[in-house]
C-alpha cells in the first residue's frame, strides 16, 4: 500500500514514514507543494493524508482537487481544532480527521481501517439494488433516479449499504460507527453526523427526499416510500 502524505513538517513526515514502513505501508510526499496534484496522478496512492496549513495552497484546496478526479480515501491531519475545519473537510469529501498532536497508534489504526474498508471489503453485491425506484450500483458507487445520477464517496456508500440492510429498522449511531471505523473510540461523533447529512443531501439532489430518517436519540433509518 502507498500513502501520499501532504505534510510540510519534515520531522512529522519522517516519523510517520518510518512507523508506517513497519506495517509495509510506503509513505511518499509531494516533490513540490505547487504541484501536489501532479504527484498524486503520477504516484496513484491508495490513501491520501493532508495537512490543512500548507505552502502555496491549503489542504482544503488539494482535497477538492483530488476528490474531483478520484475516490481515493482522504484523511486530514491538522493542528486546527475548530469544529468548522472538520465540517469543511468532510463536506469536501474527506473520510476522516485526526487532530495534532496525535498518537501514532490512533493514526495508524485509522489508516489501516480506511485501507481495509476500501480495498479488502469482501461483501460485493451480485446485482444492482432497486430502492424507492432508484437503482443503486454498489460496484460503481452510483445512485440513479428519474434519469439523474450521483456518485457517492466510500463513506456515503457504506452508510447507505448498512442502512439498507436494515431497511425499515433503526440503526443506532454506535452501530454505524462500529461498522464504519471498526472501533468507535477512534471516532469523533461529529464525523458521523456530517457524513449522514451529506448522504442525505446527495440523495435529495436527484429527488430522493426524506428517505433517510433521523430518530432522535436512537439513530437512523432508511425508509421505502
Amino acid at each position: 500500500m502507498k500513502v501520499y502524505l501532504i505534510e510540510d513538517d519534515e520531522s512529522i513526515f519522517e516519523v510517520i514514514k518510518e512507523r508506517f514502513a513497519q506495517w509495509s505501508i510506503d509513505v511518499i510526499g509531494p516533490s513540490n507543494f505547487q504541484h501536489v496534484l501532479d504527484d498524486f496522478l503520477a504516484e496513484q496512492p491508495q490513501l491520501v493524508i493532508i495537512d490543512i496549513q500548507l505552502p502555496a495552497f491549503d489542504g482544503f484546496h488539494w482535497c477538492r482537487e483530488i476528490r474531483a478526479i478520484s475516490k481515493v480515501p482522504i484523511l486530514f491531519l491538522s493542528s486546527r481544532d475548530h469544529p468548522m475545519d472538520m465540517v469543511m473537510a468532510m463536506q469536501m469529501g474527506a473520510d476522516d480527521f485526526v487532530q495534532k498532536p496525535f498518537h501514532m497508534e490512533v493514526l495508524l489504526a485509522k489508516v489501516q481501517a480506511l485501507l481495509r474498508r476500501t480495498y479488502d471489503y469482501q461483501e460485493q453485491p451480485t446485482e444492482i439494488l432497486r430502492w424507492n425506484d432508484a437503482l443503486i450500483d454498489y460496484d460503481r458507487a452510483t445512485v440513479e433516479y428519474n434519469g439523474k445520477h450521483i456518485e457517492l464517496t466510500k463513506n456515503e456508500l457504506f452508510i447507505l449499504k448498512v442502512l439498507l440492510k436494515s431497511s425499515g429498522q433503526i440503526v443506532s449511531r454506535d452501530e454505524l460507527m462500529r461498522q464504519l471505523w471498526d472501533d468507535e473510540r477512534f471516532v469523533n461523533d461529529n464525523t458521523l453526523t456530517v457524513n449522514v447529512n451529506r448522504l442525505r443531501q446527495r440523495l435529495e439532489e436527484i429527488g430522493l427526499e426524506d428517505v433517510i430518517v433521523t430518530k432522535k436519540g436512537l439513530g437512523y433509518m432508511a425508509v421505502s416510500q
